[in-house]
């Protein structure tokens, strides 16, 4: 959940890492450094986001053509200047940045102790570094091989870089279940979490896999070994990103572009996918597959937040439309309790990032299990993409506000896309059904739009309710899933408390907290249960409760009894998720901002949870 960047060339590295950890902040925001190599040492930390580095640099020696800088997402250790990285070894030999956590630091530090080995903070990456130095001095090692003796003792999860003062003229990364990027420009090498650092200064890159090292040179050499010394020839890819899709491009915070984007990133998802005039929809992931995942005996989905959400779902439209059983599962609690997995179930993970601890190692669990697995990811080249047996992207390019928005419908969109190939494939979709489905899927993007005309109205509604300490948010079949992403959205950004519960169950417990001060989002699209929400919808009115209605236009009943209404189009009852949660979005988005709240940057949230 932390954000690497590195350099080494002929450039100078102070403005390259610098910008390029304001790319990665999303990843973490609680403190900030850089360590720059020229001839010295130079090492700037300071709590905070990277304005606050930046500040405390001004008027400093910054010069150096090699160096590593790192924005924090605090484990071990409270967010301060002494725990922000880098860190360094005690001789003051090496420096290090770490995104992951050492599971046995604990015992590894007693170790080192007992060698006369002091620690200045409270982290588990200081450790690291001296471990680092302990084998490099015992052993007389270059840095790359002391790195990778290191990590023969280390458990745990770990993207790592390495500088070593009296070799300047290389950078070592490693890593383990944390995502490290190389890229490859005309007069250096970079090193990052992920793309969006390095793509101003290069397309060529090159994605570690698990328990590998790389060793770049100042010469323009670099090579790639496994922990286990053996050589690898990495495979060197073009990164697919637009540096104009990571600016705000005009708007206040990037949350807000990313829910206007959606018209476009959901027409993106279905490109080339689906053709209703013709009749037909194809995933591409799917096409080499396509027998054995539509007889499959079960669908497992595997995901986290707003992912989980989307698998949720992803449920309905599997088991409504291609008729296979599905079974939801937080991935965080999947492989903590013996879960039955056969060679007959089909995995499908779900991850904005595709670097998701959790998800990760529930994948490994079920490919140790026989499953095949389908991944729903959002970053190329990823972990979890290169971990499954196939799979598609969702095109929605890179999302840097930490609430998700974009990414959610991407994800719906690619389910969606995929149950009606299956659907079609098994033949549980009349061809009249089929083609009408296609033909409205198509429609929505255009629809997107029509919702995102409701803004000033949605505001409007906003300021009515952005005092609550409270919110229920209730919804039916398909849309109880965007009741509890609409909660979660309002929870991660505002600070408000809220709960997303199916509207049956209002009346199993929630209904004790109704009162008129607790405002209560219905999402009342469902017109085969309009009968029953509208029943909610009084009981809530009963008990003075404020109720805003998200309905479908010209809905004149609902309209009547709510005290606040937000029309959605007309559309297919499996779509209407795609159209219900624009509105959700919106009024978290300007509740928060009413607030005073960071928007983008949320308290104690990171945007890709690559820790446990």
């Amino acid at each position: 959940m932390c954000g690497i960047v590195a350099y080494i060339g002929e450039q100078d590295a102070y403005p390259i890492i610098i910008n390029g950890l304001k790319r990665l902040e999303y990843r973490g925001y609680d403190s900030a450094g850089i360590a720059l190599q020229n001839g010295s040492l130079n090492i700037f930390k300071k709590k905070g986001k990277v304005k606050e580095l930046i500040d405390y640099t001004q008027g400093k020696n910054t010069s150096g053509t090699s160096g590593i800088g790192h924005t924090r997402w605090a484990t071990h250790g409270k967010p301060d200047d002494v725990n922000a990285h880098p860190h360094v070894s005690g001789n003051g030999r090496l420096t290090l940045v770490h995104n992951g956590i050492i599971e046995n630091y604990s015992l590894i530090k007693k170790a080192l102790e007992k060698e006369g080995h002091v620690f200045a903070t409270e982290t588990d990456t200081e450790v690291l570094v001296h471990l680092i130095e302990e084998v490099q001095k015992r052993d007389n090692l270059p840095i790359e091989e002391a790195v990778r003796e290191a990590l023969t003792n280390v458990v745990g999860a770990y993207a790592i870089v390495v500088m070593d003062r009296e070799d300047p003229d290389k950078l070592v990364g490693a890593r383990k279940a944390s995502p490290l990027v190389i890229g490859i420009g005309d007069d250096g090498f970079f090193m990052a979490s992920d793309g969006t650092p390095i793509v101003e200064h290069t397309k060529k890159v090159i994605y570690l896999d698990d328990e590998q090292i790389a060793v770049v040179k100042r010469s323009g050499e670099y090579e790639v070994r496994s922990i286990d010394n053996v050589l690898h020839t990495p495979f060197v890819q073009e990164l697919n990103m637009e540096i104009g899709r990571m600016e705000k491009g005009g708007y206040d915070y990037f949350m807000l572009k990313e829910i206007n984007e959606q018209p476009t990133t959901i027409a993106d998802a279905m490109r080339g996918r689906l053709n209703a005039k013709e009749g037909w929809v194809r995933l591409g992931g799917m096409d080499d597959h396509v027998e054995l995942i539509k007889s499959a005996e079960r669908f497992i989905i595997l995901g986290c937040g707003t992912s989980w959400h989307a698998g949720l779902i992803a449920e309905y439209l599997f088991e409504d439309l291609a008729r296979i059983p599905v079974e939801v599962e937080y991935a965080s609690e999947f492989r903590y309790r013996n879960p039955v997995i056969t060679n007959r179930d089909v995995v499908i993970a779900i991850s904005q990032s595709g670097e998701t601890a959790d998800t990760y190692a529930a994948l490994e669990l079920a490919k140790q299990n026989g499953a095949f697995l389908y991944g729903i990811v959002n970053a190329v080249g990823s972990s979890i993409a290169r971990l499954t047996d196939a799979g598609s992207y969702i095109h929605a390019g890179p999302e840097i506000g930490v609430a998700s928005t974009k990414a959610f419908t991407g994800q719906v969109t690619l389910l969606t896309l995929m149950a009606l190939q299956i659907g079609r494939e098994r033949g549980t979709i009349s061809d009249e059904y089929f083609l009408t489905l296609l033909k409205e899927l198509e429609a929505i993007p255009g629809k997107v739009e029509q919702m995102l005309a409701s803004n000033e109205k949605i505001k409007y509604i906003a300021g009515e309710i952005k005092h609550s300490t409270n919110a229920l948010y209730l919804g039916r079949g398909y849309n109880f899933p965007v009741a509890l992403e609409g909660a979660l959205k309002l929870k991660e950004i505002s600070y408000i408390h809220a709960e997303g519960y199916p509207a049956a169950e209002m009346k199993h417990g929630p209904i004790a907290l109704i009162d008129e001060n607790m405002p209560v989002i219905i999402i009342a699209t469902n017109k085969s249960l309009n009968d029953k929400i509208i029943s909610n919808i009084q009981e809530v009115k009963a008990r003075k409760g404020m109720v805003l209605a998200i309905v479908t236009e010209g809905d004149d009943e609902i309209s009547k009894i709510a005290d606040y209404t937000i029309e959605i189009p007309e559309t297919a009852e499996p779509f209407t998720p795609l159209l219900s949660v624009i509105p959700l979005q919106l009024l978290s988005y300007h509740i928060a901002v009413m607030r005073g709240c960071n928007v983008d940057q949320p308290r104690n949230l990171a945007k890709s949870v690559t820790v446990e």
